[in-house]
């Protein structure tokens, strides 16, 4: 299956969103946690773990996004020599 370019944003946004909530969930296991466990938890405490492994996790994107950026740069570099 291919994208068009014109389609390809709405396919960034769908691994983007994956990525996220794959990279929250590593976050809430290593701190024991579950997202279908926090609804057992306080809310006070649950929004309080959700915003750590947001900011986790918007971390660990920014580093992917930063590296994608450096590959295409030095992809480029390299073919238009």
């Amino acid at each position: 299956m291919s994208a068009k370019k014109t389609n390809s944003q709405p396919l960034m946004e769908d691994i983007h969103a994956f990525l996220e909530k794959t990279l929250i969930e590593a976050y809430l296991k290593g701190k024991g946690y579950t997202l279908e466990g926090l609804r057992d938890l306080p809310e006070e405490k649950a929004c309080q773990i959700m915003t750590e492994g947001s900011t986790h996790a918007s971390s660990r994107l920014a580093e992917v996004e930063v590296k994608a950026h450096l590959m295409q740069e030095l992809h480029d570099a390299y073919i238009n020599g």
